[in-house]
């Protein structure tokens, strides 16, 4: 599965093109680790160095920017690749937060 389809990347472009510096859009995609405690949620994308901006989860949730190509790679604790939330809606990074 790829880890964003190409209406989420199309989205997560159009965020970044329109960013202002709140970072206020909403959370567009989720990404986890099915064996390991990473979870990201994206609501930007820079089309030109593949680097996402989000909530990332891991044993702290804080902002912050994380590479696509470099999670294609990651594998959790028993080697399973990120995967996205194929269930999970548009929804804000705030909400997310207290997930």
């Amino acid at each position: 599965m790829k880890l964003i389809t190409q209406a989420q990347r199309d989205k997560l472009i159009a965020n970044h093109k329109q960013q202002d510096g709140t970072k206020s859009f909403d959370a567009v995609v989720k990404l986890f680790t099915p064996d390991g405690c990473g979870t990201w949620y994206l609501s930007e994308l820079d089309p030109e160095t593949n680097i996402a901006f989000g909530l990332c989860c891991l044993h702290e949730k804080e902002y912050g920017y994380v590479s696509l190509d470099e999670l294609s790679t990651v594998g959790g604790a028993l080697g399973l690749k990120v995967e996205r939330d194929k269930w999970f809606t548009p929804t804000s990074l705030e909400h997310c937060e207290a997930l």
